[in-house]
């Protein structure tokens, strides 16, 4: 743990404009994405979500994070997350289209991101050794957000792998006594659900095996068990 926190205080020491920089690139193309979504705010937003995960594979991961165990390996697993990205850019699978059903729950976990270093500040952390809006969890919950903004197309594949991120965050907030790690686990829940709805179960007309009404209960299964696994993890934090 002490090697976590350390290497977290490097990562924001050694970091912090650059980290400005991108939130602030960020929330200018989140804006500009939603409200007016030109073909060029489109394209800008899938160069700048590459740039970010390669950002946290590389700097984030592979050079600040070296002391770490296995800290290859996670640089590999953003590289990937990266290269999808820019697949994406190259075959323009994600269309950006908006469907205005989840604006409320798309919003709400935008701001998820933003919610790390305070946590990190209410338990009684100071700068640099917090939790910072450009660390791979809070970039993940960024994603989930901005992308139920636009789910009537996103890459299933892509959500599969940051909802499994989630699940490693919440084996590390409980063993590593990070629980701002939580909050990812409780954004991909209704994440993964709404993606899921959305692909498979929106058009009535669509025959799947099973009957819609059995994946749909399925879903609701899955993450009401995901949720009370989550419950557990946070009692075990904090209480035992």
């Amino acid at each position: 743990m002490e090697t976590f926190w350390r290497t977290i205080a490097y990562y924001n020491a050694s970091t912090w404009a650059g980290q400005l920089i991108l939130i602030l690139m960020g929330i200018c193309l989140t804006v500009l994405l939603v409200r007016r979504p030109a073909p060029w705010v489109k394209w800008a937003m899938k160069v700048y979500l590459a740039a970010i995960y390669l950002w946290v594979a590389v700097v984030y991961y592979f050079v600040c994070c070296r002391e770490r165990d296995y800290n290859e390996v996670m640089a590999l697993y953003w590289a990937l997350l990266a290269a999808i990205w820019v697949w994406d850019l190259a075959t323009g699978y994600t269309t950006f289209e908006r469907s205005h059903k989840y604006d409320l729950v798309a919003c709400v976990l935008l701001t998820m991101s933003f919610v790390y270093p305070l946590i990190s500040l209410a338990r009684g952390l100071t700068f640099p050794m917090v939790t910072s809006p450009v660390m791979p969890c809070s970039v993940s919950v960024f994603t989930i957000g901005l992308l139920l903004f636009f789910v009537r197309r996103v890459n299933l594949f892509l959500v599969l792998l940051l909802c499994h991120w989630a699940l490693i965050g919440l084996t590390k907030a409980g063993s590593f006594h990070i629980p701002e790690d939580f909050v990812l686990v409780a954004t991909a829940i209704p994440g993964l659900y709404l993606f899921f709805k959305e692909r498979y179960l929106t058009d009535p007309h669509r025959a799947t095996k099973p009957d819609a009404k059995y994946i749909n209960a399925l879903l609701i299964a899955v993450c009401i068990g995901l949720a009370a696994l989550l419950l557990v993890t946070m009692a075990n934090a904090f209480f035992l």
